[in-house]
């Protein structure tokens, strides 16, 4: 009877924790930008008002154009709309970064996607590419 008493009080306490947002494991993840398919995320930045990311071109070839959209359930409000690039050299950034307005008042970490639609040089179609990006709020 003791064991049983003892075992429900700590899984109140385990329960009073996570209800505060202690426990919370998203605080715990660190902060990192992915991204796959011939495009790496080298930088990037987020602030309460902004995301700011850093792409460069690695297909080994260059690209005749790429269009760079974002997305976040943490964003308050509309986000920034697509940007379109053209004529990316091989193993060049997309200048100027791509940055989005996004609302992220009262957040301290923020989680997005964000995807690229592009078409190498001497091509006709397009691919499309996706990336991650889980960052801390900067201040």
């Amino acid at each position: 009877m003791t064991y049983g008493w003892a075992i429900l009080v700590v899984l109140a306490a385990i329960g009073a924790l996570a209800y505060f947002g202690i426990l919370s494991p998203s605080k715990f993840l660190p902060n990192s930008c992915t991204l796959s398919g011939g495009f790496s995320c080298t930088q990037y930045k987020v602030t309460a008002d902004n995301v700011t990311l850093g792409v460069q071109n690695n297909l080994g070839v260059d690209a005749d154009s790429a269009v760079v959209s974002f997305t976040s359930t943490d964003c308050v409000g509309a986000i920034g709309a697509p940007i379109t690039f053209t004529a990316i050299s091989n193993g060049q950034p997309l200048l100027p970064m791509p940055s989005f307005t996004c609302d992220l008042s009262g957040k301290t970490k923020m989680k997005g996607t964000f995807n690229i639609t592009y078409t190498r040089s001497g091509e006709q179609l397009s691919h499309t590419t996706t990336g991650m990006i889980q960052s801390g709020v900067e201040t």
